[in-house]
């Protein structure tokens, strides 16, 4: 695609009959999450991404359309990349390469990832500002706890070299605070990252409610801590965030009754 070329939409052909079953749900899921990202009101504008791995052992992966806002996204307008940054379709729209640093280097060594989330939230990137990082102030801030991991900032990720800093930093975990940057999540499905993501932006809110109160904080004990993991799978009842992903759609007329129509778009917008 050419710089000059103005992204709509609805000039995107259906991709529905060109890919397997599993794509195409992929993809479902995937724009659904940029949807709600723009409801919650996580997005910044064009910049910040959600990727989804294809399955294969290619380590191909799907990715927002650079210039494109959160709630126009499709399930047809999601780009498909290689570990080189190479379009697969060369008539699709081109990528934000500081986002393809990120998610290649996640996706290159994290099969477990199905999808990768990203954001730079006022609370998340506040809270990444914040020497201690996240602190174990409320229920929420545990399940993030369990599993969470830093990584220093290093300026607008565009280096090679620094996705082996950035794999190593995450290792096995499944939350990740980008210092003086913002929040990224991990997970085996779209579901469960949105509920990862969901989860760690909330707990980032309630702290920085509880600092600015101005009175004496209660942590949680570390020994709770500890046995979070566990918990988890008995809150989820072991479906993982689907059920979280499924009600925050369902939920969306009444809550905002522009987004029902933007969801249909997803799959009926050509």
């Amino acid at each position: 695609m050419t710089p000059n070329v103005q992204l709509d939409p609805a000039s995107i052909p259906s991709r529905q009959g060109q890919v397997g079953p599993q794509e195409w749900q992929l993809r479902v899921d995937l724009a659904a999450a940029y949807r709600l990202i723009a409801l919650f009101g996580w997005d910044d504008l064009i910049f910040t991404h959600l990727s989804a791995r294809l399955p294969g052992d290619e380590h191909h992966f799907l990715i927002n359309p650079y210039g494109m806002m959160f709630d126009e996204i499709t399930a047809s307008s999601l780009v498909r990349v290689d570990q080189a940054g190479n379009k697969l379709d060369p008539d699709d729209f081109d990528i934000n390469p500081a986002g393809f640093t990120i998610h290649s280097a996640i996706h290159a060594v994290r099969d477990d990832a199905t999808c990768v989330m990203h954001t730079h939230t006022t609370a998340g990137v506040a809270v990444s500002a914040q020497q201690e990082g996240l602190l174990p102030l409320s229920q929420q801030s545990l399940f993030p706890l369990s599993s969470l991991s830093y990584h220093d900032y290093e300026g607008v990720a565009l280096r090679e070299d620094e996705k082996a800093r950035l794999q190593a930093d995450l290792g096995g975990t499944n939350f990740m605070i980008l210092r003086n940057h913002g929040l990224l999540t991990v997970g085996g499905s779209v579901a469960d990252t949105f509920l990862n993501m969901f989860i760690l932006q909330r707990a980032c809110e309630i702290q920085l409610q509880a600092l600015s109160g101005n009175r004496p904080l209660t942590p949680i004990p570390d020994g709770i801590v500890q046995t979070i993991k566990q918990q988890a799978d008995q809150v989820t009842k072991g479906m993982g965030g689907q059920p979280g992903l499924a009600g925050a759609v369902a939920q969306a007329g009444p809550v905002e009754s522009w987004l029902r129509p933007l969801i249909h778009n997803i799959t009926t917008k050509i």
